[in-house]
């Protein structure tokens, strides 16, 4: 941030913002095929009545999305008795490039249920390794329900040169 409280462009980003780009919606397989295409996401969710987000790791098998948790952290909250419906939650990754400001955004809405099979926790556990060391000896599955999500793309715009 600069002496005024304003955000300071780095090097290269001068005008970037500028560019010409459109947003184009994503389908559902898409979507989640970018989504695997990253590691890192925010999950949000009800803590004490409000919304919350937390940044989490995950992994994506099928149209399903995989997450561990603290047994003490606030996501600990969400693991509830397997043979209910689960609790609702959103989760959201994208890739956007700083500079351009082209690149993704997906929003995967659903119930995040604990995986209750303890061949696919030990799996998960050996394929989202955590970030601190803590304990996560849980896994949440995320059934979505609604997958959205865009993409931001140059636009080309008609050369006026050629165009006379």
């Amino acid at each position: 941030m600069d002496e005024a409280g304003g955000i300071r462009r780095t090097s290269g980003q001068e005008g970037a913002s500028t560019a010409t780009r459109r947003m184009r919606e994503l389908d559902k397989a898409e979507a989640l095929r970018l989504l695997a295409t990253v590691s890192l996401g925010r999950i949000v969710f009800t803590r004490h009545a409000l919304p919350a987000v937390r940044p989490v790791n995950h992994l994506v098998e099928a149209e399903d999305v995989i997450v561990r948790i603290h047994d003490d952290g606030a996501l600990a909250s969400l693991v509830v008795p397997a043979d209910g419906p689960g609790v609702v939650v959103a989760y959201e990754a994208d890739a956007i490039d700083p500079v351009t400001h082209l690149g993704w955004s997906v929003v995967v809405t659903g119930y995040a249920c604990p995986v209750a099979d303890a061949e696919d926790a030990a799996r998960f556990a050996t394929l989202l390794r955590p970030w601190v060391g803590r304990s996560m000896a849980r896994a949440l599955r995320i059934r979505p329900d609604l997958v959205t999500g865009f993409r931001l793309e140059a636009q080309t715009l008609p050369d006026p040169v050629t165009q006379r």
